[in-house]
Order: structure tokens, then sequence, then C-alpha cells
């Protein structure tokens, strides 16, 4: 079972240049500072920003999917 978080891209509105729609990101644990309803994702910039939930799906990936996925990163 993967301990990571993905989620793919449904809405890019107001952030062309940093999502992708369709595009899997991986989703970062909240800090507790957070608000509620957003998601902290590593984005196009390779850093992690907080956009709202209602922009992506969340996703399962399977392990060997999830270990070629961080390889690329």
């Amino acid at each position: 079972m993967s301990l990571k978080k993905w989620a793919v891209c449904t809405n890019n509105d107001g952030y062309p240049s940093s999502l992708e729609r369709r595009k899997l990101y991986q989703v970062i644990p909240n800090d507790k500072s957070d608000p509620s309803g957003w998601l902290r994702v590593i984005d196009e910039s390779g850093e992690d920003y907080l956009y709202s939930a209602n922009r992506f799906m969340m996703m399962q990936v399977e392990a060997p999917v999830e270990e070629q996925l961080l390889a690329l990163a």
C-alpha cells in the first residue's frame, strides 16, 4: 500500500503554467496550519503549493507505478 497520495488535475483555471489538466501530481501531507479543502501539490515548478481540492481527483497508484513516477522526479 502506498504512503504517498496522488491526484489528477481536472481544472487549471487561473494556473495554466503551474498545473496541467489530466496530469498526475504528487500530493504532500497538509501542514496543520493549511486550510481544509485544500491540497498541497508538487506543481510544474517542482515546489509544493496549496490548491483548492476541487481542482483534483484523488487517485490510487500501485507501488510499481509509484516507484517509476518517483524515479522520474
